[in-house]
C-alpha cells in the first residue's frame, strides 16, 4: 500500500494532488520530486513509499532509504510514527524541515534506539540566478574513465561527512554504483590535477525546479585557495544551465563552507536537521 487517504489506497489518480504538494515548495521537496517526477507513485519504481495522513496537500512523508517528512501537522507526525513503527526499519536517516523531522524522530526514537548523530540545525540555501564570483573553468564533468581516481576522493568526502566509511560490507560497490548513475547522468564535476582531485561535487538530486548540490570537498592540501568558492559556482553555472535553482543544506556548525556559499550567492531558505540512525 502507497498511503492512505481516508480509508483508501493512496496512488496514481493522487498524482495530481502530489505533485500540488512538491511543487508548493520545490527546495525543500527536490529529493522526492526528483523521484516522483521520475518513477511515479509505485513504490517498487520510486525506492519507497509516500504517506499521507489526510490529502498530499496537507501531510507528506516520503518512506525509503530516507525517512523524510515534507509537511504534516503534530497529529499527522503521530500517523507516520505509526506507520513507520508497523515495519522492520529500513531507513538509515530521518531528514526533513527540521521541526517535522525532529518530531517524527522524537516519536520513533524509542523504538528505533539512539541516534549515531543528530544535525538539528541544517541551514537550506538556494539561489536563483548566475552565481556572484567568477567560476572555476578548469571544473568539469567526471567520466566513467575518471572513476578510479574520483572514487577515492568521493570515500574520503563520505567518511568526513557522514562517519561511515562506504566501502564497509561490500567494498564499495554499492556506492561506487550509486556514484557510476550520477556520473552516467552528468551529475558529478571536479577539477582534477593529475592524478589528484582537487575539487569535487555532484547534484544528488535533480528536479524539474531544482537541482540538490551535495557532496562538495575540496582537497586539503589544497585548502584556502579558493577552490571552494570558484568550484562551487562552476556547478551552480551547470544546474542553472538546465533550467533548474541550484539549493543545497549545510549543517550549522560549518562555518567555513557556510562563508563559501555564501559568497557564491546562496541564501538560507529554511532549516533541514538530519538523524543518523546505525
Amino acid at each position: 500500500m502507497l498511503g492512505l487517504v481516508g480509508d483508501r489506497p493512496l496512488g496514481a489518480r493522487d498524482a495530481a494532488a502530489v505533485a500540488r504538494a512538491l511543487d508548493a515548495d520545490p527546495v525543500v521537496s527536490c529529493m522526492v520530486a526528483a523521484r516522483v517526477e521520475a518513477y511515479g507513485l509505485s513504490p517498487r519504481f520510486l525506492g519507497g513509499r509516500l504517506w499521507t495522513a489526510s490529502h498530499p496537500e496537507d501531510s507528506l512523508c516520503f518512506s525509503g532509504a530516507n525517512l523524510m517528512p515534507l509537511r504534516g501537522s503534530h497529529d499527522h507526525l503521530d500517523r507516520f510514527a505509526e506507520w513507520a513503527l508497523a515495519n522492520p526499519r529500513q531507513c538509515s536517516s530521518v531528514v526533513g524541515p527540521a521541526d517535522l523531522a525532529l518530531g517524527l524522530w522524537g516519536r520513533v526514537a524509542s523504538e528505533w534506539g539512539t541516534a549515531r548523530e543528530i544535525r538539528p540545525e541544517q541551514p537550506l540555501m538556494a539561489m536563483a540566478g548566475p552565481p556572484r564570483v567568477t567560476a572555476d573553468p578548469l571544473v568539469r564533468r567526471v567520466t566513467p574513465e575518471d572513476m578510479d581516481v574520483y572514487f577515492p576522493a568521493a570515500v574520503e568526502m563520505f567518511i568526513g561527512e557522514v562517519g561511515v566509511d562506504p566501502r564497509i560490507g561490500d567494498d564499495g560497490r554499492s556506492y561506487r554504483r550509486r556514484l557510476a548513475a550520477l556520473v552516467a547522468a552528468g551529475r558529478v564535476f571536479a577539477r582534477f590535477d593529475g592524478d589528484r582531485v582537487v575539487y569535487k561535487a555532484e547534484v544528488g538530486s535533480m528536479s524539474r525546479a531544482v537541482g540538490q548540490i551535495q557532496g562538495v570537498w575540496v582537497d586539503p592540501a589544497s585548502r584556502g585557495r579558493g577552490h571552494g568558492v570558484a568550484g562551487t559556482a562552476a556547478v551552480v553555472e551547470a544546474v542553472e544551465r538546465h533550467g533548474r535553482a541550484a539549493s543545497l543544506y549545510v549543517n550549522a556548525y560549518n562555518g567555513p563552507a557556510r562563508e563559501v556559499y555564501r559568497r557564491v550567492g546562496f541564501e538560507q531558505v529554511g532549516t533541514f536537521a538530519t538523524v543518523l540512525i546505525d
